[in-house]
């Protein structure tokens, strides 16, 4: 079984220190809108959720994809788009359920978590361990399978 994303969004402060540590690593800048992760703001700060890509086991994006642009990392478990395939068709952000495959417009292209190839930048930024990369105890509590 693979690592997961494991989130708990009662340790959450909403700092998006996850946000800028993602933009980071997948495009040089710190970019919040440029994340593959995001903190939802319920209750006007009341209480902060990160929520990305969950790598569906099912992965309806994967399946939806006409020129099978988006694969599994056999190393780690993550569902990846490949940008060399990938047309914007935007057809996978559509077959997402959750809403996490986003598409691009200065790039053409769409993204979503990669898990940065096992060694996911949003966990080693959060300051308060809302989100780990571990082992799920229970497969129902994994945000993120990898």
């Amino acid at each position: 079984m693979h690592k997961s994303l494991l989130i708990d969004p009662h340790k959450c402060t909403g700092c998006l220190q996850c946000e800028l540590a993602c933009s980071f690593e997948h495009t040089g800048a710190f970019n919040p809108a440029r994340s593959r992760i995001k903190v939802f703001e319920f209750e006007h700060g009341a209480l902060s959720a990160p929520y990305t890509c969950t790598q569906c086991e099912e992965a309806w994006c994967m399946h939806a994809c006409p020129v099978d642009a988006i694969s599994i990392n056999f190393a780690t478990g993550a569902k990846e788009v490949d940008v060399n395939l990938c047309v914007g068709c935007k057809v996978c952000t559509t077959a997402c359920p959750y809403g996490t495959v986003n598409y691009h417009a200065d790039s053409g292209k769409v993204v979503k978590c990669d898990l940065c190839g096992g060694r996911p930048q949003c966990s080693e930024a959060c300051p308060t361990g809302a989100i780990i990369y571990a082992q799920p105890e229970m497969p129902s509590v994994a945000v993120s399978a990898a």
